[in-house]
């Protein structure tokens, strides 16, 4: 299984369906992530992790340990799949994304156990603007359709 592959094999995951809606939402999702391209792969997952996050930090501030905990795993599960994708020999700046990215899941793993919201935070002020950036890349990238889509390596990702 390529990075593609699990990639998307994650997002279909993450839409487990519980109601008619949620099965909608689901079929709706496994589509939007069979039809991206690698860079709207990696939008969509610097999305849900953001996403992940400021849900932790609600939890936090409202002390729902046992929500935050499950939006800090997620998020953990995501900056580990960022990390294993990238290809820091691929661009200059990839061991600083990396140096970033360890940061990111020490902090995690730091807000989960003591519960510390404002390394919760901290993550989102370092990753919202990654996320922007990469919105921003995808954004200037030509259109890929799934048949041209590369085995991997696209944008610095396995």
């Amino acid at each position: 299984m390529n990075a593609f592959d699990f990639q998307a094999a994650a997002f279909r995951q993450a839409a487990q369906p519980r109601s008619v809606t949620d099965q909608r939402r689901a079929q709706y999702t496994n589509e939007a992530v069979l039809s991206a391209t690698p860079a709207q792969l990696v939008t969509m997952l610097y999305d849900r992790l953001l996403l992940d996050l400021h849900r932790a930090e609600a939890a936090q501030n409202t002390a729902d340990w046992e929500a935050a905990r499950e939006q800090l795993l997620h998020a953990q599960a995501i900056v580990g799949e960022l990390s294993s994708t990238l290809r820091i020999d691929a661009w200059d700046g990839g061991e600083g994304l990396m140096a970033i990215y360890n940061y990111a899941s020490t902090s995690l793993i730091t807000a989960n156990v003591h519960r510390d919201v404002q390394a919760t935070r901290d993550c989102i002020r370092i990753l919202e603007p990654l996320r922007q950036s990469w919105h921003e890349a995808a954004a200037s990238l030509p259109a890929v359709t799934s048949t041209q889509r590369p085995a991997g390596g696209a944008l610095g990702v396995a």
